[in-house]
């Protein structure tokens, strides 16, 4: 069973788009803001919330509906079940009924944003729940809190950020795990639009990226930062590499992962630095010395009691490389979540 609450900047929105809600909440219409009109003067514009019953709310309700969205994944007949759902705009959730074969338990939820894009103003922050012994593919970038049960899979896995010049992004993630939960995220970007000739242009990237216990210890914590106004030119920083990744693996369900990356990792680092060849690039310095270095880096690090998860780094010079390397090392998650990932 799946719960829908619609709100009024969500329904708005489907008549912006004049597409079909698929929801049958009856809501009290207000006068619709465009989209464009957003993009355009780069403003919020405040519209009062309203409930599922077209009743306008008051402030103090308002402010306990500051989520943009929130889904709860439990048992359902025994397999893995959306029980609540809601979303309102700029946020909406897709959750197609079957992703791979029938056989695999796992929930996937596509969270996409109005107009194929994150604009100025845009504050996006999203709850998840999987219950015990529930496996959810998310694939989303904001600021999102998200609990993962007991026996529980959460697996994170969306496209890389990309920031076009001057842009501000922020992105906050906090999970909230328990000793035999179970966790892939994915938390990457680019140095933007190569065909706009924009590289590392922009004016501020921080994504954090926050894992506690239960009892509210924290097990890891990171947070990158890119900020022009404090280190300056980020191209000159990044020395030719226009990818940075970091996958976070956590939990016994995912130890085979853990193990296979790290001896692949430790392979392709041992060869390339025995064996420079043509995957190596050359880059002339401010002295005019030529540097060389690869153009694909990663690393691997153990964290948390026991070793139970594994962090693992990465820098490219192209996208696509960081694409195949994800496509090859998750893909033993397919019989958990239905597909490979990334393929």
């Amino acid at each position: 069973m799946i719960e829908i609450y619609c709100t009024i900047e969500f329904k708005n929105a489907c008549r912006i788009y004049n597409s079909a809600c698929t929801t049958t909440t009856r809501c009290c219409l207000l006068h619709s803001v465009p989209r464009t009109s957003l993009i355009q003067s780069n403003q919020r514009v405040a519209l009062p919330s309203v409930d599922v019953r077209g009743r306008i709310m008051r402030s103090g309700e308002a402010d306990r509906e500051m989520e943009m969205g929130s889904v709860v994944v439990e048992k359902v007949g025994g397999r893995s079940s959306v029980t609540s759902c809601f979303s309102r705009y700029p946020l909406k959730f897709v959750i197609p009924k079957k992703v791979g074969s029938s056989k695999t338990d796992a929930v996937w939820v596509y969270a996409l944003n109005y107009g194929g894009g994150i604009v100025s103003g845009d504050n996006i922050s999203c709850k998840f729940s999987v219950g015990d012994t529930c496996t959810m593919v998310l694939t989303t970038q904001g600021s999102t809190k998200a609990r993962v049960g007991s026996n529980a899979l959460l697996a994170i896995i969306p496209d890389p950020v990309t920031c076009f010049s001057t842009a501000r992004y922020c992105q906050k993630q906090v999970f909230c795990v328990l000793p035999d939960s179970n966790l892939v995220m994915v938390d990457w970007i680019t140095s933007g639009r190569h065909e706009s000739g924009e590289k590392w242009d922009f004016d501020l990237y921080r994504s954090s990226n926050n894992i506690f216990l239960e009892d509210g210890q924290p097990l890891f914590l990171d947070t990158m930062l890119l900020d022009k106004e404090k280190i300056g030119c980020v191209q000159e920083q990044m020395h030719n590499y226009q990818v940075i990744a970091m996958i976070v693996l956590l939990g016994p369900k995912v130890q085979y992962v853990q193990n296979r990356v790290q001896d692949h990792v430790k392979e392709v680092m041992s060869e390339q630095l025995q064996h420079p060849s043509a995957a190596w690039s050359h880059q002339r310095d401010k002295a005019d010395h030529f540097i060389t270095k690869p153009s694909f880096i990663a690393s691997c690090s153990a964290f948390g009691p026991k070793r139970i998860g594994l962090l693992v780094r990465v820098a490219a010079e192209t996208t696509e490389s960081v694409y195949k390397f994800l496509r090859h090392q998750l893909a033993p998650l397919e019989p958990m979540i239905g597909v490979p990932p990334y393929r």
